[in-house]
């Protein structure tokens, strides 16, 4: 099954890719991951963007595009993938197209008041790489793993989280759309637990 996870910043795509993964036996791939192990493996593709990367620019769609079609060509892929941060743009969804069959579009959707919750409150120990909740806290600030002061991120700030959805509307909800009119679209809504919305995503991928 070839997956596509879409859903705004805080919605779970990577937790629930995760589970995936491990529940289906086929690789969770993300731009960042594809782009550092083309960088690693010195690629011809993997060298474009390195050269673009050490001068501060953004990597062209051209370059991702043909860092995607590679990675989807190995081995590990042949059963199978959840592709999490690509496509972003529509043009990159019409790029994708023309060298990979998808199967569904899941839309994991989540109010953008809950996702300024959750993602400012969310605390991290820079030493351990602890990740926890104000809510779960209790007013403590410390790590309880190793005991060292937790910290908000910088990219957890409620401004910063309303710049990164204003960029995903912009940008990336035209996939929903897009994928809608190809009739590939599934869409969970992800207002309850991570067993809860984990169970409806398997439920909208009919998996038994």
């Amino acid at each position: 099954m070839n997956i596509i996870f879409l859903g705004p910043p805080g919605a779970g795509k990577g937790t629930h890719a995760q589970r995936l993964m491990n529940e289906l036996e086929i690789p969770q791939i993300s731009t960042g991951d594809m782009l550092r192990q083309a960088i690693k493996a010195e690629t011809p593709m993997g060298l474009s963007a390195k050269a673009y990367i050490e001068k501060g620019e953004l990597v062209p769609d051209e370059v991702v595009i043909g860092i995607v079609k590679d990675r989807l060509q190995q081995d590990d892929c042949q059963r199978g993938y959840i592709l999490d941060g690509f496509p972003r743009t529509v043009a990159q969804a019409e790029a994708l197209s023309t060298f990979a069959k998808i199967d569904v579009a899941l839309n994991l959707s989540l109010p953008d008041e809950m996702i300024i919750a959750r993602l400012s409150g969310r605390r991290v120990c820079l030493k351990c790489g602890g990740t926890y909740h104000i809510s779960a806290l209790g007013g403590r600030e410390d790590c309880q793993a190793c005991g060292e002061t937790l910290v908000q991120r910088k990219d957890d700030s409620p401004e910063t989280i309303q710049n990164r959805l204003s960029v995903y509307a912009a940008q990336t909800a035209p996939l929903i759309d897009f994928y809608e009119k190809k009739g590939l679209l599934k869409t969970v809504e992800c207002l309850g637990s991570v067993d809860e919305n984990q169970e409806a995503v398997r439920k909208a991928l009919n998996l038994k």
